[in-house]
């Protein structure tokens, strides 16, 4: 008799252990995936900044359209400018800029990466939803400034995690006015930075 409660006190302390270990484990786990998934959704912001600074140096403004962005980072391309001194001038303080060709922008932004251009307005993990991208002018001490904004919301990129941990982390970011999700860029700031730096 005494043996068989010490076995069943041996289990029970065996299931205590592992519920405890398990409840601390839970959370790392999440943060570990949610790190991941944030990994990839700032890299698609960091893509999507550069286009839009590209297309801005280009055409001095922001696109807030996906079609024309797209089209942009598939058929533009950007001059390559040598810059070097002025050779009448004795002092070394005049340039000239030469263009020696041109570079096509999709090659610029993603380098030696292979990206789908018709799921690039896609949130990552999200099965389906689109980036919201807004671009415009503001006023700023008098001056009109090109602005543009992207957001990917938690809801989105963290679908299929537990409904109270999205709820959480959300939480964590409304609770000090902060946007609950990835965002590059401000529509009332002049700003391209984005909430991970």
């Amino acid at each position: 008799m005494k043996t068989v409660i010490q076995i069943v006190l041996f289990a029970i302390i065996v299931y205590l252990g592992y519920a405890v270990y398990e409840s601390i484990m839970e959370p790392v786990r999440l943060n570990k995936e949610m790190k991941k998934r944030e990994k990839v959704v700032i890299q698609r912001m960091k893509d999507l900044r550069k286009a839009e600074l590209l297309y801005k140096q280009l055409n001095g403004k922001y696109l807030g359209n996906w079609d024309s962005l797209v089209q942009f980072i598939d058929t533009a391309e950007i001059p390559v400018v040598k810059i070097v001194p002025d050779p009448t001038d004795t002092t070394y303080t005049k340039t000239i800029q030469d263009t020696v060709g041109y570079k096509k922008v999709y090659k610029d932004i993603f380098k030696d990466r292979k990206v789908d251009l018709s799921k690039f307005m896609l949130i990552p993990f999200s099965n389906g939803d689109t980036i919201e991208l807004h671009a415009g002018q503001i006023e700023k001490g008098g001056v009109t400034v090109q602005v543009f904004e992207a957001k990917a919301p938690y809801d989105s990129y963290l679908k299929g995690m537990p409904k109270q941990f999205i709820t959480n982390v959300k939480a964590s970011k409304t609770d000090i006015d902060l946007y609950p999700g990835i965002k590059v860029g401000s529509m009332t700031e002049p700003s391209t930075s984005g909430n991970w730096e």
